[in-house]
C-alpha cells in the first residue's frame, strides 16, 4: 500500500521538459461548489450601490465649490508640447502667465495662435531650456517671471514640476498617451475627478497638523479656483474672481506663507548657505543668458514679462524680490526684450482678486492691451 508521501509526490510530478505532456493526470479529488444565489440580481444592486455613491460624491463635491476640469498634469502638458512647431509662439513661466493670457486675443494681435506652456508653482528654466535645445525651434517664447519661482534651484517643488513636465514628454509611453485621451471625456464632466485635491492623500494633507520641533508642516497650496481646458487655458472660476468673496479671502492668505522666504536651514551655517544660495542664483542668470542667445542664433526672440500682482502679495514681493533685483538682472543679462506691466497705464490699471492672478473677464482685455508691446518688442 503506497503512503501518503508517495501519493503527495505521484500528484504533483511535473514534467521533466518545459514543453512535455504530462505522464499522468490524476483527478481532482474535489469539487469547489458554486452557491446557488441570485447573480444577476446582486450584479443590478452593486451596480446601483455605485452609481448612488458616485453621484452623492459628485454632488458633494460641486456642493463646495468644484466644477468639471482638465486635470494639469504631466500626459496634458506633453500633449500640448508636441503642437509647437518651428515657428511657433510659445508660453512658458509660471501661473501669471498661464491664467493672465488669452490666447484669442494674442491670436489676433500676432497673427498665430500661441502654445500654452506656463504652470501653476513652476519654473521656467526647465522649459525655456527644453525649447533653447531643440534645434528645430526659432520661434518665439514669451516668458512669465515671478522672481522667486524664477530663480528656483534644483530639487525645490517649482523646478521638479517643471522637470517632471520636460521629462514626461520625452519619456511618454503609448499607454500613458492613451490614458490621457481616455481621461479628458470624462474630466470634463465629473468634477470629483479633480485628482490633486479631492484624491486621499491629498486630503490628508488637509488635516491641521501644528509645527513641531524639527519637524515643520509645508504652507497649504490654493484650492481650486480656476478650470482648464484642452489647449490649457486656465480661467478663473467667478466664485473667487467675485470682489471679496470668501474663497478670494481665503486664497490671499495662503499666498503670504507660500511667498515667504523660508528659514535657513539649521545644520548649514547661515553665511555658507547663503554663499551656496548666491552661487546658484548667479548660474541661472549666466545658464538663462546662453538659452536665450541659443534662441536668437536660430532667428527666434524671448521676451519677459512681469504680470500683475496685487494687496499683500505684492507688497511682500516687491520688499523680497524688488524690481531692481532678479527682473533687472535678467534683462541685463539675456540683453532680451522685457515688458513690466507697472511700466505703462494701460496695462497697471488691473486688480488682481486673490492678489496673484487676474480674472477670466480681465484677462481677455489685458491679453489686448499687452499685444502693442509684444509687437512693438518683435519688430512686427
Amino acid at each position: 500500500m503506497p503512503s501518503s508521501t508517495s501519493n503527495f509526490k505521484r500528484k504533483l510530478r511535473l514534467p521533466r521538459l518545459f514543453f512535455a505532456k504530462p505522464s499522468e493526470i490524476t483527478p481532482r479529488d474535489y469539487e469547489r461548489p458554486i452557491p446557488q444565489v441570485p447573480w444577476r440580481g446582486m450584479t443590478v444592486v452593486v451596480v446601483l450601490i455605485v452609481i448612488a455613491a458616485a453621484s452623492a460624491w459628485e454632488f458633494y463635491c460641486r456642493s463646495i465649490g468644484y466644477g468639471p476640469t482638465l486635470n494639469d498634469n504631466e500626459d496634458l502638458w506633453t500633449s500640448t508640447r508636441r503642437r509647437v512647431k518651428p515657428e511657433s509662439i510659445v508660453i512658458v513661466g509660471d501661473s501669471r502667465g498661464w491664467y493672465d493670457v488669452d490666447l484669442d486675443e494674442l491670436q489676433k494681435g500676432l497673427g498665430k495662435r500661441p502654445v500654452q506652456l506656463a504652470m501653476g508653482g513652476g519654473c521656467a528654466y526647465p522649459v525655456l531650456a527644453d525649447l533653447a535645445n531643440d534645434e528645430s525651434f526659432h520661434g518665439t517664447i514669451i516668458c512669465s517671471v515671478v522672481p522667486r519661482l524664477f530663480v528656483a534651484p534644483p530639487g525645490t517643488p517649482p523646478m521638479e514640476r517643471a522637470e517632471k513636465a520636460v521629462r514626461r514628454y520625452r519619456t511618454q509611453t503609448p499607454a500613458q498617451r492613451a490614458s490621457q485621451y481616455l481621461a479628458m471625456p470624462l474630466e470634463e464632466h465629473v468634477a470629483f475627478l479633480k485628482q490633486e485635491e479631492l484624491a486621499l492623500d491629498d486630503l490628508l494633507k488637509r488635516l491641521p497638523i501644528p509645527n513641531r520641533p524639527y519637524a515643520q508642516v509645508p504652507p497649504r497650496l490654493p484650492p481650486y479656483f480656476g478650470t482648464i481646458d484642452r489647449e490649457r487655458r486656465a480661467r478663473m472660476i467667478e466664485e473667487c474672481a467675485r470682489p471679496g468673496s470668501e474663497l478670494a479671502r481665503t486664497i490671499q492668505q495662503i499666498w503670504i506663507p507660500l511667498f515667504t522666504p523660508p528659514p535657513p536651514p539649521t545644520y548649514i551655517p547661515k553665511e555658507e548657505f547663503g554663499k551656496k544660495m548666491g552661487q546658484a542664483i548667479e548660474q541661472r542668470f549666466h545658464d538663462v543668458a546662453e538659452l536665450v542667445q541659443k534662441v536668437r542664433a536660430r532667428g527666434g526672440e524671448v521676451i519677459f514679462v512681469r504680470f500683475p500682482h496685487s494687496g499683500g502679495l505684492k507688497d511682500l514681493e516687491d520688499r523680497t524680490t524688488p524690481r531692481a533685483g532678479i527682473w533687472a538682472r535678467v534683462i541685463k543679462d539675456t540683453a532680451a526684450p522685457g515688458i513690466y506691466y507697472e511700466d505703462f497705464p494701460e496695462l497697471s490699471g488691473f486688480n488682481c482678486p486673490e492678489w496673484s492672478h487676474l480674472s477670466a473677464g480681465d484677462s481677455v482685455e489685458f491679453s489686448k492691451r499687452l499685444v502693442p508691446h509684444l509687437r512693438r518688442a518683435l519688430q512686427m
